[in-house]
């Protein structure tokens, strides 16, 4: 009998366990929404054919459709609580981006897009572009954590506007020469100093030496990774601040960013400007390092630590720093467009 009742209390007191995890295990995801369209010239003449690009993220939240015979198109399985950025080409006529879109669950969202001829709105177009894009890099150049530390490298605009190669060198060239970035170095210098790291002498020599090790890796870094690469592959350096969507997502944005980056075209792509600058950049330092701390050990220890501190600070970017960062341009919460 007693065999029987604790038996019976045993079942009663799993049973709200089994319950539960079966309701975990049956909730469904959510519902994903729709994205949905006309494309027309400026005196709404139907434009079919026409190349419809989705990017979100993540590469894999891209998708690319074609406007049916009616100028229309669809662009399904979309995520809640996530920025989308639609864009459209056609040739004959200027690219259109739409602003961030951000859907809720199950929602349906129209545009109703009219081209430009790109015959007539070219030159305009891309000197527009390049005074927006000077403009954006002077307000970038103001923003540092705590007025002092330079966070140059973040673009909280929503809007995305290519830089020139002029633009990229004049930003590297800022970040690496900011009195932040060389105290930086001699503070490194210090710390490896007290760890006998790398295997130069002690002493003011030992240093100097290490002082000068710090900042040319760090140059070069910010050199090669930030204007020559980028201007040589077409690739934005900056990180893109996503600030809305779900911890999940935003996290996912941030870590992925030193192997994700914007083309110049406002499409992702892999960050070859990243990965490839860390890697010159530990090549590079096999030319002043002491001979015992040379070889391609030296040039993979110093890519992964150069690659681990910018998920590291782009995590910071995306979570923290921003409150912390004079003049910053205040968060707007996204329009969505119905």
């Amino acid at each position: 009998m007693r065999i029987k009742q604790a038996i019976c209390f045993l079942f009663l007191c799993i049973s709200p366990f089994v319950a539960t995890a079966q309701e975990m295990i049956s909730a469904p995801e959510p519902q994903t929404g729709s994205i949905t369209g006309t494309i027309m010239d400026a005196d709404g003449a139907a434009i079919p054919g026409a190349y419809v690009v989705l990017t979100g993220v993540s590469p894999t939240d891209h998708q690319i459709v074609t406007s049916d015979d009616h100028a229309f198109f669809v662009l399904s399985g979309v995520h809640p609580a996530t920025s989308y950025y639609v864009t459209v080409s056609v040739r004959g006529f200027a690219d259109w981006t739409s602003s961030a879109i951000t859907l809720s669950p199950g929602q349906t969202v129209d545009l109703n897009i009219h081209l430009i001829v790109a015959t007539t709105e070219t030159a305009v177009t891309a000197a527009f572009s390049e005074q927006l894009a000077l403009e954006q890099v002077e307000a970038e150049e103001k923003q540092r954590v705590f007025g002092i530390i330079p966070n140059f490298y973040v673009v909280y605009d929503p809007q995305f506007v290519p830089l020139t190669t002029k633009l990229k060198f004049r930003l590297a060239f800022r970040a690496a020469t900011d009195v932040a970035t060389i105290s930086a170095a001699a503070a490194l210098a210090g710390i490896n100093q007290a760890a006998n790291n790398p295997d130069y002498v002690q002493g003011a020599k030992g240093y100097g030496q290490r002082f000068g090790a710090a900042y040319a890796t760090g140059f070069s870094n910010i050199l090669i990774g930030g204007a020559v690469l980028p201007s040589l592959l077409h690739q934005d350096p900056r990180y893109f601040y996503q600030g809305t969507g779900t911890v999940k997502s935003r996290a996912l944005h941030a870590i992925s960013s030193p192997f994700v980056a914007k083309g110049d075209n406002g499409h992702w792509q892999f960050n070859y400007s990243s990965v490839g600058g860390d890697l010159a950049s530990g090549a590079l330092s096999n030319l002043y390092y002491p001979t015992t701390n040379r070889g391609p050990g030296l040039v993979f220890e110093n890519a992964l630590i150069t690659t681990g501190g910018r998920m590291i600070n782009a995590l910071a970017q995306e979570f923290i720093l921003r409150r912390f960062t004079t003049k910053a341009p205040k968060q707007t919460v996204p329009v969505e467009t119905h």
